[in-house]
């Protein structure tokens, strides 16, 4: 008597691997919310799952602890724009002020106009309480975003169109420490409506911000 073979397991279905290929962001989006709305230390993997529309298990299947689930946040939503952004440098070929400004509306759209705006003011409030944090903070978003500013001042030096300035690092803390003080007002006192008018156009403070900013590293001509 013969026996007929076991079928074949099934394929999973397109729309079945699409979900499972897009799970990663959308638990990476869930959680960036999650840590922006109710802080670090506040927020469990039960949350991030129940966020996401997932198993607990499913969370740890991709991120082994809420720590690595944190970095995992910050790369994505700065490391890689920081890269982004050190590309474009390469790929430019106008001056370094429309190259600033451009950066800055880069840097903008997809930090400072997005929840990862609250990154920053997550990383002040729960650093001290997990010092692992600050190292891995400062290896992947402000090392690294030091080094672009940087080359970005000196490229308008190499080219004749900003002057030499005595600290290029301090100047690049001049450029970029307004723009993080912007998202911060945004997730702190910008959360009350009496409030949000401060800084109600973030567009045109960056624009008046890096106006001001350029007229001190413009090269002067005799």
């Amino acid at each position: 008597m013969s026996t007929s073979p076991a079928p074949a397991p099934a394929e999973p279905g397109p729309s079945r691997r699409r979900r499972k290929e897009a799970r990663p962001q959308e638990l990476l989006d869930a959680a960036l919310d999650l840590f922006v709305e109710k802080g670090f230390a506040a927020t469990k993997m039960d949350d991030v799952a129940a966020r996401a529309g997932v198993s607990k298990g499913t969370v740890y299947l991709y991120f082994p602890s809420k720590e690595e689930l944190l970095k995992a946040v910050i790369r994505h939503n700065l490391t890689l724009t920081i890269s982004q952004v050190d590309d474009l440098v390469d790929q430019f070929e106008g001056s370094t002020a429309d190259l600033m400004r451009l950066a800055a509306a880069t840097w903008w759209e997809q930090v400072g106009a997005t929840q990862a705006s609250g990154i920053f003011k997550l990383i002040i409030t729960e650093v001290r309480n997990f010092p692992d944090l600050a190292a891995f903070y400062a290896q992947e978003v402000i090392e690294p975003g030091e080094r672009l500013l940087v080359r970005l001042l000196q490229r308008g030096v190499d080219r004749g169109e900003f002057r030499t300035t005595p600290n290029p690092l301090d100047t690049a803390h001049s450029l970029i420490f307004p723009l993080l003080m912007l998202c911060l007002h945004k997730h702190s006192i910008g959360a009350c409506p009496s409030a949000d008018a401060i800084v109600h156009d973030p567009r045109r403070f960056i624009d008046n911000h890096l106006d001001l900013m350029l007229q001190g590293l413009l090269a002067r001509t005799a």
